[in-house]
């Protein structure tokens, strides 16, 4: 079992939540926090949606409107998507220095914005000439 798992009917998650069931009801209808529904229909709350609930409990003792906590946690999810994409993009570029040690570096060439390849431990060279522009 994870914590996604939806294993708690719509009064154990209340309780853990500290909250009245007609509260999470209302919640699920407003789609703040939705809980996965079984073929009969009913309610079925995970640790992820009571850990949610104690989240929203939490905004809202902070004065936060149902609207704002919605954001917060649209954004909030939005966080660990990309934080799950940051790992895997530094995995996979780390497994490819392993591959290529060689590897080659590249920087942004010195006119119109192309990129150069360079090899490893050399530099770009910089102009260092002076342009006067005239409109």
């Amino acid at each position: 079992m994870d914590r996604f798992t939806p294993v708690f009917a719509i009064a154990a998650a209340a309780e853990l939540a500290e909250m009245h069931p007609q509260t999470l009801r209302q919640y699920d209808r407003i789609g703040l926090v939705s809980p996965q529904r079984t073929r009969g229909n009913t309610r079925r709350y995970s640790l992820h949606d009571v850990a949610q609930l104690r989240e929203v409990a939490r905004l809202s003792a902070e004065g936060l409107s149902l609207e704002g906590i919605r954001r917060v946690l649209q954004l909030e999810d939005r966080v660990r998507e990309l934080e799950g994409r940051v790992r895997e993009l530094e995995r996979a570029l780390s497994d490819e220095m392993l591959k290529r040690p060689e590897r080659r570096v590249f920087a942004a060439g010195s006119s119109g914005g192309e990129v150069v390849t360079l090899r490893r431990g050399t530099r770009v060279r910089r102009n260092a000439e002076v342009v006067v522009w005239q409109p």
